[in-house]
C-alpha cells in the first residue's frame, strides 16, 4: 500500500497491467452489474444539464427509465448511481453497428456537442475510489467481464496506474500522478534488485 497525500493506494495499480480491449469485451462493463456508476452530486447535475445533447444516442428503454426515475436513484448502500435498464444496463449506453457498447456521454465529448467526458468513476474503472473518514482508499477491481483487458495489458506490459493516466490525473491532480509514477519506479527498481 502506498500513501499519497490523503489517499492509501493499492500496489495493484503498479504491479497489475491492464488495458481494455473493446474488440473481446464489447464494453461489458457498462452492461454488468447490479447497480449503475457511481456519480458525485456535482456529476448527477451536470448529466441533468447534458440530457438533451445524448438523448438521440439513447435506446427507447432507457429513455423511458429516465422519464420514469431521472438520470440516477440512490443505491444500497447511499450512493447517487445511474440509472440502469433492466437490472444491468447503464441509461447512457449505446450500440454501434457491431453491437459493441458505447458510452453516449463520451460519444458526445468526442463529437464535440458536450465538454464532459464521462463520470470520474467510469473514466477511472477498473480503478475504484471508496470514500472513508480520514483518507480515500484507491484499489483496482478485478472482474471477469474484464479478464480481456488484463490479458491484453500482460501482453503489451502496461501497468494500471499507466493506461489510466488521464483519469487518475483528473481525479486527483497531476502532481499525485507524477508521486505515484516515482513510487512506481523506486518499486520496480527495488524489486527488479
Amino acid at each position: 500500500m502506498l500513501q499519497i497525500e490523503d489517499t492509501l493506494v493499492s500496489l495493484d495499480l503498479i504491479e497489475r497491467f491492464f488495458a481494455c480491449d473493446l474488440p473481446d469485451c464489447f464494453g461489458a462493463c457498462c452492461i454488468e452489474g447490479e447497480a449503475g456508476a457511481p456519480l458525485t452530486q456535482e456529476e448527477f447535475d451536470i448529466l441533468r444539464k447534458i440530457l438533451p445533447a445524448v438523448w438521440d444516442d439513447l435506446s427507447p428503454q432507457a429513455r423511458e427509465v429516465i422519464h420514469r426515475q431521472g438520470v440516477g436513484y440512490i443505491d444500497r448502500s447511499g450512493e447517487i448511481v445511474t440509472s440502469i435498464v433492466d437490472g444491468k444496463d447503464c441509461v447512457f449506453t449505446c450500440y454501434d453497428s457491431e453491437g459493441m457498447c458505447r458510452c453516449a456521454i463520451e460519444k458526445a465529448f468526442r463529437e464535440q456537442r458536450i465538454d464532459f467526458i464521462k463520470p470520474v468513476s467510469c473514466h477511472l474503472y477498473p480503478v475504484r475510489v471508496t470514500f472513508h473518514p480520514h483518507f480515500r482508499a484507491v484499489n483496482y477491481h478485478r472482474w471477469k467481464v474484464c479478464r480481456a483487458g488484463e490479458i491484453r495489458g500482460e501482453k503489451e506490459q502496461i501497468p494500471v496506474y499507466r493506461f489510466l493516466r488521464e483519469p487518475l490525473i483528473r481525479a486527483f491532480g497531476k502532481k499525485w500522478y507524477e508521486t505515484l509514477e516515482l513510487c512506481a519506479r523506486e518499486y520496480k527498481h527495488r524489486n527488479d534488485h
